[in-house]
């Protein structure tokens, strides 16, 4: 079995997933555990993950009410050592198992190290798996960014969670399921839309934006539903995905990175208070700072690479982040973001 990069970069190793070929973005994924919650997410739609913790498996696969979506997401996986057997009180099957069942090709025996070393120094880049010899010569490599992957991951109907006198319309356009958790409260009624889905008639309190996979400019109907809420004045809060839209209805830009953030050990700098959260992370775009109008700042840059992991309005109740605070993976460090979130819409009702 072999991983195939773009630059002509061949990788070879064994099978341990489904017996198939695949093909996507070729990024990694620096966690030490979390696989689970990773490889479920819906951001990861279209790519094929690097893992590049040494030893991935030893703890099996949960139940499904432990994923953040209701199916693997991802289109590979390259790891160096898989784990054939497992331990774990909550473990119901083998990562291979569970591959195999998704339709997931995976690999084992790569040199991780040395291919995150590559995708550093070059960027990501496109990449196959080949499991099967393909009945063509040339080997496919195609790109997800060119599609609209949100429109692929994104629910196709809405869904109503609780009866609280709070409504937030919640557009999903991959939304992790520990944010449904996050969001749905005693006193809120949250609203799952589809990201195309035009709320804009309807009467809610609050818009939440969440986290989703590709290029936020592909979601053109999403950013024009946002602006009309920034029109009527709307409370707003996004995550990930959400924090880009934002900056795009605000009228900023977004940029893809060299190789993006993905981990649950991401540093984010809050940049009122320069106070340091270790932060759980999936994204390969960002928002360029430098282009937001007038009347908004950065709540958030990240450590590393200085880029931006959140912004605010001076003055109007909208705000976004670029980290994940409801981690799954990752540290709760800034699960504060959703309180804050709920307590101010609260007021309105006290």
């Amino acid at each position: 079995m072999k991983l195939y990069l773009k630059d002509g970069t061949v990788f070879e190793g064994k099978s341990f997933g489904a017996p198939k070929n695949a093909s996507g973005e070729v990024v990694f994924n620096t966690g030490m555990t979390g696989y689970v919650e990773s490889l479920t997410d819906p951001s990861y739609a279209g790519q094929i993950v690097v893992l590049t913790y040494p030893l991935i498996g030893n703890y099996g696969v949960p139940d499904k009410k432990f994923f953040e979506s209701n199916k693997m997401q991802i289109a590979g996986l390259v790891v160096a050592e898989y784990s054939e057997q497992y331990s774990h009180h909550a473990a119901k099957q083998s990562l291979a198992e569970w591959l195999k069942v998704s339709g997931v090709p995976a690999i084992t025996g790569v040199d991780t190290r040395a291919l995150t070393k590559k995708l550093r120094e070059h960027g990501v880049m496109l990449g196959h798996i080949e499991n099967v010899r393909p009945t063509r010569s040339n080997i496919p490599f195609e790109d997800p960014n060119e599609e609209n992957l949100v429109a692929r991951v994104s629910p196709k109907k809405k869904q109503a969670y609780g009866n609280g006198p709070v409504k937030i319309i919640a557009v999903d356009c991959g939304m992790k399921e520990n944010i449904v958790h996050s969001l749905a409260r005693p006193e809120v009624t949250l609203v799952r839309v589809p990201w195309d889905y035009d709320f804009t008639a309807e009467r809610y309190d609050a818009l939440f934006l969440s986290n989703g996979p590709g290029d936020p400019r592909k979601c053109a109907p999403t950013i024009e539903h946002i602006q009309a809420a920034m029109r009527d004045n709307k409370p707003i809060l996004g995550i990930c995905l959400g924090n880009q839209l934002l900056a795009l209805a605000a009228g900023a830009s977004t940029y893809k990175l060299k190789y993006g953030h993905r981990a649950q050990n991401q540093p984010a700098i809050e940049s009122s208070t320069g106070r340091c959260y270790i932060t759980s992370q999936n994204h390969g775009f960002a928002v360029d700072t430098k282009t937001l109008p007038d009347g908004w700042e950065e709540w958030f840059s990240n450590a590393n690479d200085g880029s931006n992991e959140g912004i605010r309005h001076k003055t109007k109740p909208w705000r976004s982040v670029q980290f994940h605070p409801e981690a799954n993976p990752g540290p709760t460090d800034t699960a504060w973001i959703f309180d804050e979130f709920i307590v101010s819409l609260k007021k309105k009702y006290a």
